[in-house]
């Protein structure tokens, strides 16, 4: 198994040009999201606790923090502090019902891929999940792992 390292020595290779990384800043954290916003959509029959109710992005992020738990420890308690923050903005989003979540987040997957491949236009290179489909989740681990460097974490 590739150290955590490794992958985002890897995916950095694809992403040098600043205009690519600055559209990555901001599209990697929206896809995250709208991934986490249409799988919040699939609602299980149960609730959890005080009317919050039981859903796929739940169980998704669950195995998401396993899965950076195996490569960064310090990586997987960043990353699941975005998750829930993103759980959070669901939640409110649902609450305040101007349109279903799924649909918002519809909305946001698409406009933030499109950026996503004119980013990598301008790089000159292809998305590094073309290669392996992994680097989908290491995207947002590299957008982590910024932070972290930016404000002296290890990871």
């Amino acid at each position: 198994m590739k150290t955590m390292q490794t992958w985002l020595d890897e995916y950095q290779v694809s992403h040098q040009n600043k205009t690519n990384k600055a559209i990555h800043w901001v599209c990697i954290p929206l896809i995250f999201f709208s991934v986490v916003g249409l799988l919040w959509s699939i609602e299980f029959n149960f609730e959890l606790f005080a009317g919050f109710e039981a859903n796929m992005a739940l169980l998704a992020l669950i195995l998401v923090f396993v899965y950076y738990a195996f490569l960064s420890f310090p990586l997987a308690l960043g990353m699941g502090s975005f998750s829930a923050f993103c759980g959070f903005l669901c939640y409110k989003i649902e609450k305040v019902g101007f349109m279903p979540v799924w649909q918002f987040s519809l909305i946001v997957f698409v406009v933030a891929w499109i950026g996503q491949f004119y980013g990598h236009k301008l790089e000159g290179k292809k998305p590094s999940f073309l290669k392996d489909i992994q680097f989908l989740m290491i995207g947002p681990a590299w957008i982590m792992a910024d932070i972290f460097k930016k404000i002296g974490l290890k990871y």
